[in-house]
């Protein structure tokens, strides 16, 4: 089937020449709030859709590579959903039943234990929250702090859990009056690093942060009740966490009993290449909160966590909607396909295919400043090379510089290096998956200052990592990470500005070409491909070809326009740009 080919539908209410489509936008700016998104950059009104395809009131039709924020794993009207939405319909099964038992609950329940990390699922209990990533934020949120005692929450920069009050004071970018009690800690960030140096020391210098924080009694960390992450950070700008800092993150947050809480609400169920991301680097976490994709593109959310922290009374945590059937059917059905049909190596032959030829596509092109992503889970960083370094912290790896730790560490992130020549790109990290922490360790309620600094493990750095660094820099084993060289001469080039106004361009210039994408990063700068797991090889093609061919028209009516003030990077804004939970 092409591309943009669908099958025969009917299209009631539109007209063919979009002049119906014309006025359910212009009642919707009249009619709803103004604190809507998508519909300021898209204005698409969608009539039908099929796989990748959607067809807009209009007639045209586009490649959606938004796919409902990820949430679409098998994109639109994939037959096994439909299938399994009619078969609960047919049967006259109750479509509502909040936490009552029912067969499709316990099919759901069943195919969702069948795909969890081992050490978690062989101990694991699932809480349905509402049906929102957000609510299932809360909900662990919740269940850490009544398990330990502590209020206290670990999270992290450009950090995106929610838009609830306690998932928001948990992101990156949270009013600071709601919230009390977070403690943020830096994201390992190749392109734009907090400590100014990127690669393996950037993330070292992130752990080490971490670990002297929780050890230092005047640190002034509340007494935290579990450490929240995303394995990949998708609305702040689709950064990879590197295989052996979550490695560090669990090894930390399990000497010092903090239950570790993995958000996997958007790189879960194949997205990121692995069934779940924290797959890659083999940690075990406490708890996973998991939503969009798990519903099969219906609205899902639980929290499955270690049966030891099963410790809140009855009605603790409920929710009127977390008995949706028709999810509960759609979901099991779309974990399946995905387990049985492969699609989490899909998705990673998939993307390397589109990284490998964004990276190509950005050489000389100062104004890419990054291409990075993992699976399909992709994003392109945009600056202005005409603004001079950033103001903020941060740095790039200069032209000919080896960025070989985003690909050891697996953030499949090079900057600007891999313009110049690719390293070799390695596998995931092939350090040993990490085991659940012993029986033995200090039971939740401990506090974490009593735990001894000598039960964390340093930052785990493969032979690969090593030789890669070495290679790099010419020098000796025995560095600081245990095999690499040590850091102190690194060369680092100051990262560009973020160019907010050509991301939104680029947008633009995407759908007039018939193209959907998102927009993300701490600024809006960066480019956010989510296509769905099924897209096929001509899709694929067709995506890069009107993305790309998008970049350089946008680029070059930028280019095009005077720019007698050179603008400085926006100031860091709230995650309100995408991913809605």
């Amino acid at each position: 089937m092409a591309v943009t080919q669908l099958p025969p539908m009917a299209l009631a209410a539109v007209s063919d020449d979009g002049g119906a489509a014309q006025g359910i936008l212009r009642r919707q700016a009249l009619r709803e709030s103004a604190a809507r998104t998508y519909a300021r950059a898209l204005p698409v009104v969608p009539v039908r859709a099929r796989g990748m395809t959607v067809e807009g009131g209009d007639g045209r039709r586009y490649l959606d590579c938004l796919s409902g924020a990820g949430a679409l794993a098998l994109g639109h009207h994939h037959p096994v959903v439909l299938d399994a939405i009619r078969a609960v319909l047919d049967a006259g099964a109750p479509l509502q039943v909040l936490d009552l038992a029912t067969p499709v609950k316990d099919a759901f329940t069943d195919e969702l234990f069948a795909t969890l990390p081992p050490g978690l699922a062989a101990r694991a209990r699932v809480q349905f929250c509402g049906p929102a990533g957000t609510d299932a934020v809360e909900a662990a949120l919740k269940l850490v702090r009544t398990a330990t005692g502590r209020d206290g929450v670990l999270a992290f920069s450009g950090a995106y859990h929610g838009m609830t009050a306690g998932a928001l004071a948990a992101s990156g970018g949270a009013p600071s009056s709601g919230s009390s009690g977070v403690t943020r800690l830096p994201f390992p960030y190749d392109y734009r690093c907090p400590f100014g140096v990127g690669g393996e020391h950037g993330a070292e210098l992130s752990a080490r942060w971490t670990e002297k924080l929780l050890d230092d009694p005047k640190g002034g960390a509340a007494d935290p009740a579990g450490m929240i992450l995303e394995p990949v950070q998708g609305e702040g700008g689709v950064i990879p966490a590197p295989d052996g800092w979550l490695r560090r993150m669990r090894d930390i947050t399990a000497a010092r009993s903090i239950p570790l809480i993995a958000d996997e609400v958007q790189t879960g169920v194949g997205r990121t290449g692995a069934f779940w991301a924290v797959d890659h680097s083999g940690v075990v976490p406490d708890v996973m909160v998991l939503s969009k994709a798990i519903g099969g593109g219906l609205p899902l959310a639980v929290v499955v966590y270690h049966e030891d922290l099963d410790v809140w009374p009855p009605g603790a945590h409920a929710g009127t909607f977390r008995g949706n059937q028709l999810a509960m059917a759609a979901g099991a059905a779309t974990l399946a396909h995905v387990r049985e049909n492969n699609l989490a190596e899909r998705a990673t032959t998939v993307g390397a295919r589109m990284l490998d030829r964004l990276r190509q596509f950005a050489t000389g092109r100062r104004w890419i400043g990054d291409v990075r992503g993992r699976g399909l889970m992709i994003g392109l960083e945009l600056v202005d090379p005409e603004a001079g370094p950033a103001r903020e912290a941060g740095n790039a790896t200069p032209v000919g510089h080896a960025a070989g730790a985003g690909y050891a560490a697996g953030t499949g992130s090079a900057a600007n290096a891999d313009r110049e020549g690719s390293p070799d790109c390695a596998s995931p990290s092939e350090a040993p998956p990490h085991q659940a922490p012993p029986s033995e360790a200090p039971p939740h309620q401990t506090s974490p200052h009593q735990a001894s600094p000598s039960e964390v493990a340093p930052y785990e750095m493969t032979p690969r990592e090593g030789a890669r660094r070495m290679g790099a820099q010419g020098e000796g084993a025995g560095g600081a990470l245990g095999g690499g060289a040590p850091y102190a001469g690194d060369a680092r080039a100051a990262a560009l500005p973020a160019d907010p106004e050509l991301a939104a361009a680029v947008q633009q210039e995407c759908l007039r070409r018939g193209l959907i994408v998102e927009l993300g990063g701490r600024h809006g700068a960066v480019i956010r491909l989510l296509p769905p797991l099924t897209i096929t090889d001509e899709q694929t093609e067709a995506v890069l070809d009107r993305l790309t061919d998008a970049l350089d028209a946008a680029n070059r009516i930028a280019g095009a326009r005077s720019r007698e003030l050179l603008h400085p990077a926006a100031p860091f804004a709230p995650p309100l740009a995408g991913d809605h939970r």
